[in-house]
């Protein structure tokens, strides 16, 4: 009776994981990344901090690796005047609309062991993704009114 109990909780538990689409989008951002691309949905200058850390133009450019298996990874960001160096993040990939194929991609910025200092994360959406491209917006508030950041990235 016990091992039946058991077997039955583990069945649950296995039938509530990861969504397939969800465990497939993990196996293609698995990897080396270069953001090469940041645009606005508002024509103008805008001084945007991205993950509230650096300029656009310091993050376009920078490279980005994926580590699926434990939901880690790290950015590297160099340039002039730009804070230069590597850094650590967990990230989590949640399927929001299967009729889409739209997902919210969670990062969190963390330190080499993988622990937030603040706990503060981002909700990015991840609009586009394939072998070889992918595709973030992240929806904010200027003046009011909907403003869309776009990043773009190719796989290396």
């Amino acid at each position: 009776m016990k091992h039946t109990l058991l077997f039955l909780i583990a069945i649950s538990l296995i039938s509530c994981g990861t969504p397939k689409t969800v465990r497939a989008s993990k196996k293609v951002i698995k990897g080396n990344w270069e953001l090469n691309s940041i645009t606005y949905s508002e024509r103008g200058t805008y001084h945007v901090n991205l993950l509230n850390e650096e300029s656009k133009e310091c993050f376009e450019g920078s490279t980005w690796q994926f580590v699926p298996n434990n939901n880690t990874g790290t950015y590297n960001i160099s340039g002039v005047g730009c804070s230069s160096g590597i850094r650590n993040f967990v990230f989590t990939i949640q399927e929001i609309d299967p009729q889409t194929g739209l997902y919210d991609f969670l990062l969190k910025p963390t330190n080499e062991k993988h622990k937030s200092d603040t706990n503060q994360g981002f909700r990015l959406r991840l609009t586009s993704l394939s072998d070889t491209v992918m595709q973030w917006e992240q929806t904010v508030t200027v003046n009011g009114n909907p403003f869309t950041i776009t990043m773009n990235f190719n796989k290396q």
